[in-house]
């Protein structure tokens, strides 16, 4: 269970963190939703083998992350998540994308610079 909340919280970080603006407009993804998407992924990024449920869930958050405050949103509340938590094998995040045949514009990574993030 406590793995299960840092890995919402994880998620949390990269896709809402605190509802960015931009342009006086805030962020359609949530980390609730970030969350949600990934928490299937858990185990894959821990180290263990990819679920059939992960690379759905990853695919609805890439889709529902179209702008670039998505984006950044959806970073930071990764990020988040992953400080949280406990066991994160960053090279498997790091394969997650690829894994699940989506591309994003950041790494998976406690060093990425989600403000940077387009």
């Amino acid at each position: 269970m406590g793995a299960k909340f840092a890995l919402v919280m994880l998620l949390c970080v990269a896709v809402l963190q605190v509802a960015l603006f931009a342009h006086h407009a805030e962020a359609v993804v949530s980390c609730g939703q970030v969350q949600s998407g990934l928490l299937p992924c858990l185990g894959f990024l821990q180290g263990r083998a990819l679920s059939p449920q992960c690379c759905p869930g990853v695919r609805s958050v890439v889709a529902a992350a179209r702008t670039p405050n998505d984006r950044r949103t959806a970073c930071r509340c990764l990020q988040a998540a992953a400080k949280s938590m406990r066991n994160i094998n960053y090279g498997n995040a790091a394969t997650l994308p690829a894994k699940c045949g989506v591309k994003i514009p950041f790494q998976i990574s406690p060093n990425t610079d989600c403000s940077r993030v387009g």
